[in-house]
């Protein structure tokens, strides 16, 4: 799943968008080379703005909030489960990405919290590249069958000749009932990896859901049927037109986190294209 996400695009000198664009200059959050999902911070979104005809660039808490949820206690026990007053231990949800296969569904078959955000509020989250792990389980030299527990790699996942890119996500206004706090908050889609990203995030085989402009427009802007909603966020990005390099296991605590880094005893991507 994409946890972490880059929104470094300080070198760009406008976020467009088909006919529209907007001034980087104008936006001081646009240079994080690293969000960390599991944070729970804000990261910039396109939204649609009140008229319909443009976007504005905002902030939006990373983490999709069910409006039901009473306040930041509940909020907390809902990301990271809780223990009720019989013992019983109740687990929590990430709601940092959306699966395009659940948007209306969950795999139970019941509505899901984000049916209502991807028909009426469908929006943007610009990236500049995003960072997943691949899982390599090495050999036992004396048995010659692989061990159970797998090393991590870190790789850093971009796009060819692209400075940003748009990731399909909706969003959801949230509100603290006991303190009136007010908060968007956005969850990315995402879908099944192209065979590219099936190596490299080859635990979950998943990939957020990058857009074309022209799919981007359409998913922003466009009065969307269900199916053509469940379409759009289904779109597996070529992989012929993607980038994956390996990175410092420690990139988290770098300035530069994206810079490559060789490991000597990791196996090469093979894949078709």
């Amino acid at each position: 799943m994409c946890y972490y996400n880059g929104q470094k695009v300080s070198r760009a000198e406008f976020i467009k968008l088909l006919q529209l664009e907007k001034a980087v200059k104008n936006y001081d959050f646009l240079n994080r080379a690293v969000h960390n999902g599991f944070a729970y911070s804000p990261i910039a979104v396109l939204k649609r703005n009140s008229a319909e005809t443009n976007f504005d660039i905002v902030q939006m808490e990373w983490g999709f909030l069910p409006p039901y949820l009473k306040n930041r206690e509940k909020v907390a026990q809902f990301r990271n489960g809780y223990k009720d007053e019989s013992g019983k231990w109740h687990i929590g949800y990430t709601t940092l990405n959306a699966k395009a296969e659940n948007l209306f569904l969950n795999e139970k078959g019941n509505a899901s919290i984000y049916a209502d955000a991807a028909r009426k509020r469908r929006c943007l989250v610009l990236s500049t590249g995003f960072y997943e792990w691949r899982h390599v389980f090495p050999v036992n030299k004396k048995t010659g069958q692989p061990l159970k527990t797998a090393i991590k790699y870190p790789y850093y996942i971009s796009l060819k000749d692209e400075e940003y890119f748009y990731m399909a996500g909706i969003w959801q206004e949230w509100t603290d009932k006991d303190t009136g706090e007010t908060v968007e908050t956005v969850a990315v889609t995402t879908a099944e990896a192209n065979p590219l990203m099936q190596q490299v995030h080859n635990s979950k085989k998943r990939m957020p859901t990058i857009l074309t402009d022209e799919l981007a427009y359409e998913w922003m802007f466009g009065d969307l049927s269900d199916d053509r909603i469940t379409e759009i966020a289904l779109t597996q990005y070529p992989a012929k037109k993607m980038d994956a390099c390996t990175i410092a296991k420690e990139f988290l605590a770098t300035l530069e986190p994206s810079t490559p880094f060789t490991y000597e005893d990791l196996p090469a991507i093979e894949y078709a294209i």
